[in-house]
C-alpha cells in the first residue's frame, strides 16, 4: 500500500512539472514568434534601394551587421560611391568609412555585391574567389545586363534608403 501512495504521489508530481513545462515553452515560443515578426517588419518599414547610374537595380540584401550599418549611412542622404573597373570582372569603390565586416572565403558571381576590406563596395558582373561580406544580390538582371551595364567604364552607384 505504501508503494502504491508513493507511485501515484510521483506520478502526479511527474504531471504537474509537464504542464508546468509546457505552459512556459508556448510562452517563451509566442514571445519569440512576437519579436520575430518586429524584425520582419523593422527590415520591410526600412528597405535599401540602389542605382547604378541612373538604373535602378533590384538587390536582396543580406540581413547583417555591414548592411545595417549601411542603413545608418543612408539615413540622412543618399550614399553615392564613384565605382572603378578593376580586373574586367568587378567594379570596386570606396565608401568612405570603414563598416563591419564578417569575411569569408567566397566565389562571388555576376551580380553579388560584397564588402572588402571594410570600407570598399564591390559590384560583380564576373566572377572572383576571396575572402568578402557578402552585402546583397542584384536579381533583376541578367548576367549579360550585369556585363553590359559595369564593364563600359568607371560607373556611379548610390545607395538610398527606400521612398
Amino acid at each position: 500500500m505504501m508503494f502504491e501512495k508513493k507511485l501515484v504521489m510521483l506520478v502526479c508530481i511527474l504531471s504537474i512539472a509537464m504542464l508546468l513545462t509546457a505552459c512556459s515553452e508556448k510562452k517563451g515560443t509566442s514571445s519569440s514568434k512576437n519579436d520575430e515578426v518586429s524584425e520582419v517588419e523593422e527590415r520591410t518599414e526600412v528597405n535599401l534601394q540602389m542605382k547604378i547610374g541612373d538604373e535602378s537595380v533590384q538587390v536582396d540584401w543580406e540581413d547583417n551587421e555591414s548592411v545595417e550599418t549601411l542603413k545608418g549611412l543612408c539615413k540622412d542622404e543618399p550614399l553615392v560611391i564613384q565605382m572603378s573597373m578593376y580586373g574586367g570582372y568587378e567594379q570596386v569603390g570606396n565608401i568612405g568609412t570603414s563598416i563591419p565586416e564578417n569575411d569569408v572565403e567566397i566565389t562571388a558571381k555576376a551580380g553579388d555585391i560584397v564588402l572588402y576590406s571594410g570600407n570598399s563596395i564591390v559590384v560583380f558582373y564576373g566572377s572572383n574567389s576571396w575572402a568578402y561580406t557578402r552585402l546583397g544580390r542584384i536579381t533583376n538582371l541578367t548576367d549579360a545586363e550585369l556585363t553590359q551595364l559595369l564593364s563600359n567604364g568607371d560607373v556611379t552607384i548610390t545607395i538610398s534608403m527606400e521612398e
